[in-house]
């Protein structure tokens, strides 16, 4: 039988088949896909192959083939530096959610966002949460922070999930596709979900008060079919972004701006950092490329984890 993973948990396995109904499964053996050393061999998105076995009076599936993806979100795994976690498998695009704070998103946590999901060509769009919430001058910084984005070529939508506004526009977009919802605890994706689905009625929680960030309500990956032809993915909030299995090389090709541009540096291998008559580095003396851009580009050059707990957005240092 063939069929979509809904939800995985790390040991079982919601499975849809086309026909509607849907199995527990386990995984046959263990699984080694193309070498990626993963933490979780089958995850959410994935297409896959199963027999049905009776054990006593219970019936599980047991998956024995996953199909190739289209793409995947992946990122480090959060415990085992070494490991790689998917967080999902053949999507159609991905709205990462975005709070300028409550809990805050740092430019450096979207930028890795947005360079993984370039590489495995996902379609994103940035959903600035909470507008609702915010005085004058954070209004102005999350317009600016949007401008910055639209120059770049991402769709940017202001949403609030408690007043609806927008969410209309989210609706339209994610019709006849699989979207997946991404961004920290506590930027709202369950409320978003609701907002979209009401009679789902996710669980949410508050904010926690003394760190200003969310707490984990989603725990595993799930999918939802809704009413309006549309497949969303919930994700657990993620605090941190490391990209994985990236050259320094070509980390350059996955920020748009820089690719439009590096075709007039003068050294076709160019890293855009210490090289002369680089054409990045002269679009940035003439803030033609955002400096906060260029600061995320170079920490993901050079290795360096993203810190969580600061952010300076925009700021020539």
């Amino acid at each position: 039988m063939q069929g979509v993973v809904y939800k995985s948990t790390g040991s079982w396995y919601t499975v849809k088949t086309a026909e509607g109904s849907f199995y527990e499964c386990r995984i046959k053996g263990k699984f080694r896909i193309k070498g990626i050393k993963s933490t979780n061999p089958v995850s959410v998105g994935d297409h896959v192959t199963f027999e049905v076995e009776t054990i006593g009076d219970e019936t599980i599936g047991i998956i024995s083939a996953i199909a190739d993806r289209r793409n995947y979100i992946i990122r480090k795994s959060v415990n085992l530096s070494k490991q790689t976690h998917i967080i999902a498998a053949n999507l159609d695009q991905v709205f990462l959610m975005i709070t300028l704070n409550n809990p805050p998103t740092s430019t450096s946590f979207i930028d890795r966002f947005l360079v993984t999901a370039e590489a495995y060509h996902i379609p994103t769009i940035l959903l600035f949460n909470k507008i609702d919430t915010y005085n004058e001058e954070e209004t102005d910084e999350i317009k600016y922070l949007a401008a910055l984005y639209r120059s770049i070529g991402y769709t940017c939508i202001g949403i609030s999930s408690t007043t609806g506004k927008n969410i209309d526009k989210v609706k339209e977009l994610m019709v006849g596709k699989t979207s997946m919802f991404s961004g920290h605890s506590g930027v709202g994706k369950s409320t978003l979900v609701n907002a979209l689905e009401p009679k789902l009625d996710l669980k949410t929680k508050k904010i926690s008060v003394q760190h200003a960030q969310g707490q984990h309500t989603t725990t595993f990956a799930e999918m939802y079919d809704l009413d309006f032809d549309a497949r969303i993915i919930d994700t657990p909030g993620i605090k941190g972004f490391g990209i994985v299995d990236m050259e320094k090389e070509e980390i350059g090709n996955y920020f748009p701006e820089f690719f439009a541009l590096k075709q007039h540096c003068k050294f076709n291998n160019c890293l855009h950092i210490e090289e002369p008559n680089c054409a990045i580095k002269e679009a940035l003396d003439n803030d033609e490329v955002a400096w906060s851009r260029y600061r995320s580009y170079v920490q993901m050059v050079n290795g360096e984890e993203e810190n969580y707990r600061t952010d300076i957005y925009g700021e020539k240092k």
